[in-house]
């Protein structure tokens, strides 16, 4: 995400902005009315992180896509138990934890735009960006989903720092996305998921491609903040593990390097990446977009 003064240009291509019925009259999800079709509800929903498929053949158009990766994840058998999506946005990895037999599913993520951990020069600016290109409401995109999906799965309004077993009890199994390196103190929200993570936990972060070719087993970090990305950490494959490790987590396996690909709602999506570094890119990660990587962990003993 790269924040331009509103009101520039959506980030979204083909996506309405129409505010959504919940949002617009001040009602609750479960007083909205039902939509006519998949594409209806879709379209209620101003912006779409994830590229969802919500009915044979319908996909809402998210930014990124993660369906081309997903097997790629060292997932952790989930049947049959109570899991945890940690800033689960429109909701993706937690409905793909309910399509993989989760017994009960409960997704997190913070109440309004200006609770991101926004760099210093972006604390205005930026939650009236996102006002103006996601609407006023979080959780919308994750409520359309959930409907047309017939899920179970809950959505709690509630940061990761604040995550504590005495409000949300403990997860036999924790996930949690492309966060870390949105958030000032990961170390501080690590701590809080490892305090509700009784079993597993996967933890899946954009990594600097570049010093994790380079540096295999030297955990290096780069500092951002000054950005216009809103993001803060980016560590290589052996600093995510030892963020992990720092935490108090004990890594069980892990994933390749791989690249969450563009959804057609992103700037890049269509685009033909030209020169070197992309083709190594792509020969590194096996795909084109934002190199990630994946730990499954499970919380140390100390």
């Amino acid at each position: 995400m790269r924040i331009r003064d509103p009101p520039g240009a959506p980030v979204t291509r083909g996506v309405g902005r129409q505010q959504t019925y919940s949002a617009a009259v001040g009602v609750s999800s479960d007083q909205a009315p039902a939509y006519g079709s998949p594409q209806a509800a879709i379209a209620q929903n101003s912006l779409w992180y994830h590229s969802i498929e919500v009915a044979p053949g319908v996909v809402t158009p998210g930014v990124f896509d993660l369906r081309p990766i997903i097997a790629r994840l060292p997932w952790p058998d989930v049947r049959g138990r109570r899991c945890l999506d940690v800033g689960t946005y429109d909701g993706f990895l937690a409905f793909e934890l309910e399509r993989r037999g989760a017994a009960e599913v409960m997704a997190t993520d913070i109440a309004d735009h200006e609770q991101w951990d926004w760099p210093l020069h972006l604390r205005a600016r930026g939650p009236e960006y996102l006002r103006h290109v996601a609407g006023m409401k979080r959780g919308v995109g994750f409520e359309i989903a959930r409907r047309l999906l017939n899920s179970t799965a809950t959505l709690d309004e509630v940061s990761v720092y604040d995550l504590d077993p005495a409000r949300v009890g403990s997860f036999d199994v924790v996930v949690c996305g492309s966060l870390l390196l949105h958030l000032r103190d990961p170390l501080r929200a690590l701590a809080a998921i490892r305090s509700v993570c009784g079993g597993w936990f996967l933890s899946t972060n954009q990594v600097e491609l570049g010093l994790s070719v380079r540096h295999r087993r030297r955990a290096l970090v780069r500092l951002d903040g000054v950005s216009d990305l809103a993001q803060w950490w980016l560590p290589n494959a052996a600093g995510h593990r030892q963020m992990l490790q720092a935490a108090g987590f004990e890594i069980e396996r892990e994933s390749r390097i791989y690249s969450v690909p563009f959804g057609v709602a992103h700037l890049a999506h269509g685009r033909s990446p030209r020169g070197l570094a992309p083709l190594l890119a792509r020969v590194a990660t096996g795909g084109v977009g934002v190199p990630h990587h994946a730990v499954l962990a499970r919380p140390g003993t100390a």
